[in-house]
């Protein structure tokens, strides 16, 4: 998909209709952050006229996270409509998109929740409602449980991670946990070697690779199209791309999500794309409702990426678990 130049409201395409939300023009500006002094590329949209939708004062901002190897490109079909009702945020993660690829910093899930955290304090200013897509998901559950206040509500996407009971398993993991376990037999020393790694990002950021791999992933192979082909293989022509893939390759387990749960106040939506071969969540959501048993719930027809893959029904979703968090608000 074509860059978002700064302050074009007709940067992204036109959504789908959303559940029969009212239609308001939306203004869309690109600009950068600085993070830790590395350059972070983030967008705003907003209604043009906030007058014209009810009580858009008190609705909370929404910030997009995305997943690994995405950008704020792959909420392509979200964000148009969201914006139609709400203050919507999104960035690049460090090492992803238009954001810078440092070589010097060791990027991992603590990083890029506070990443979050500084981007919802300095640039929402206001208790926000997290929407994070895999890895994304991951971070945004971590940002809400290291910081209760600063969230308004979590949205996850088939998010990244795994239980403590689930120790010794992949599924769920790391990103890569499907190359993982994969080349396993391979051995854990020859997957380790730079030589090795430089092979496979070489073979994994290839037009045709990163086809494949999304239809792999995408039940309804619909949106898989050059836009978001190009969207995921740019970045990863940049200098800087091969490091960070290494090093999210090198990246330590990450810890259990059970403990992220506990310490998560603000309430929670669980979108579930059910043919997901990555996280695999059909067999798994006996352990997020016990984790969180007031979660609302909702299993699309999808696979890793409900919100792209289904955006009609993921936006409907989202827009009406968002009026449940505005009505319980100003009861």
């Amino acid at each position: 998909m074509a860059a978002i130049p700064s302050k074009s409201p007709a940067a992204l395409p036109a959504s789908r209709p959303a559940g029969g939300a009212a239609t308001h023009p939306i203004s869309v500006t690109s600009h950068r952050w600085q993070f830790r002094g590395q350059s972070v590329h983030c967008l705003r949209a907003t209604p043009q006229d906030q007058g014209a939708v009810k009580d858009s004062r008190r609705r909370p901002p929404l910030v997009l996270v995305h997943g690994f190897g995405a950008s704020t490109q792959h909420w392509r079909h979200n964000v148009p409509c969201l914006a139609q009702q709400y203050e919507v945020h999104a960035f690049d993660l460090l090492g992803f998109g238009r954001s810078a690829k440092p070589t010097d910093l060791a990027l991992d899930t603590t990083f890029w929740r506070d990443q979050l955290l500084d981007y919802a304090r300095e640039r929402v200013g206001r208790p926000a409602v997290f929407v994070g897509n895999s890895l994304g998901g991951y971070v945004a559950l971590r940002a809400a449980a290291a910081q209760p206040h600063a969230s308004a509500g979590v949205a996850l996407l088939n998010p990244m991670g795994r239980f403590r009971r689930e120790q010794g398993r992949t599924t769920g993991n790391r990103p890569f946990s499907w190359a993982v376990s994969g080349l396993a037999a391979m051995g854990l020393a020859l997957f380790k070697t730079r030589v090795f790694q430089r092979l496979l990002f070489e073979s994994l950021r290839r037009p045709g690779s990163i086809r494949r791999q999304l239809r792999k992933v995408y039940v309804d192979p619909t949106n898989v199209d050059e836009a978001l082909v190009d969207a995921i293989r740019r970045p990863a022509l940049d200098p800087g791309a091969f490091a960070v893939f290494a090093n999210i390759l090198n990246m330590p387990a990450h810890k259990p999500v059970d403990e992220w749960f506990a310490q998560v106040r603000a309430p929670l939506l669980f979108c579930w794309g059910r043919h997901d071969p990555w996280i695999n969540p059909v067999p798994r959501l006996a352990l997020f409702r016990e984790a969180a048993p007031d979660a609302k719930e909702v299993i699309l027809d999808a696979g890793h990426c409900p919100h792209d893959e289904q955006p009609e029904h993921f936006n409907r979703v989202l827009l009406q678990w968002l009026d449940t968090l505005n009505n319980t608000a100003m009861a």
